[in-house]
């Protein structure tokens, strides 16, 4: 099959986004490896790794870099557990229009859709698994793989490639997120960015940022679409 676009699609705020789980999953598992959740109740965690947080988190509460990276390993295992045995579906809210968006693509054979998220992939499979969407999505890449969110991006194209065979032109590929992150990913790897207002920033924050193009939700199937088959 000769698809013709590269898709890659964020998480949180982006498709879903989930009420309180995350968060206090993540504060369990802080408590229990380093005896401390130090400021996890109240940090921002929009668009940001999910190792990058737990690094941040444990060096704002005095840690050194050694006795984070020591127990790093223990405190992700931790967090991923908790999270599978604790979320449960009605902690997931779908955002609008993200379903039919979802199922329109992926019946369209011109496009090839993947995810590119600051989540472990196990918990943000879980994540996607509970509303029922985790099937739409074969490959991605994830905060397993890179401590920086750009460099997912060779990560998600290098599985495309491996995947299909094609190596997709810049032009061709485009992330759809949430946040600042997402747009300078995008940006900062020479390819396209559709910005979504339904997290934590405004369509107005998003815009200041220069993505491709800013839309309040993914609820036009067909206009979303066209645009990011055709570009316009």
């Amino acid at each position: 099959m000769k698809y013709k676009k590269l898709l890659l699609f964020d998480i949180d705020g982006t498709l879903i986004k989930v009420e309180g789980s995350s968060r206090t999953a993540l504060i369990q598992s802080l408590r229990n490896v380093f005896g401390t959740e130090g400021n996890a109740a109240t940090h921002n965690l929009a668009g940001k790794m999910d190792g990058g947080i737990i690094r941040e988190i444990l060096s704002d509460a005095g840690f050194s870099k050694d006795e984070i990276e020591m127990k790093f390993h223990e405190v992700k295992r931790q967090y991923i557990d908790t999270f599978k045995q604790k979320a449960v579906r009605e902690d997931i809210r779908v955002l609008p229009g993200v379903e039919s968006l979802l199922k329109h693509l992926h019946t369209n054979g011109d496009i090839l859709i993947a995810l590119l998220t600051g989540n472990f992939e196990e918990s943000g499979r879980h994540k996607l698994h509970l509303p029922g969407l985790n099937h739409f999505f074969s490959f991605g890449a994830f905060a397993d793989d890179a401590e920086r969110r750009p460099e997912l991006v060779p990560h998600a194209r290098k599985r495309a490639k491996e995947k299909t065979g094609i190596d997709f032109d810049d032009r061709d590929v485009i992330i759809i997120g949430d946040t600042e992150h997402d747009i300078t990913c995008a940006l900062s790897n020479g390819i396209r960015v559709m910005a979504v207002a339904t997290g934590a920033y405004s369509f107005e924050q998003l815009q200041s940022y220069q993505p491709t193009i800013t839309v309040e939700n993914l609820s036009n199937t067909e206009a979303i679409s066209r645009f990011l088959l055709n570009g316009h």
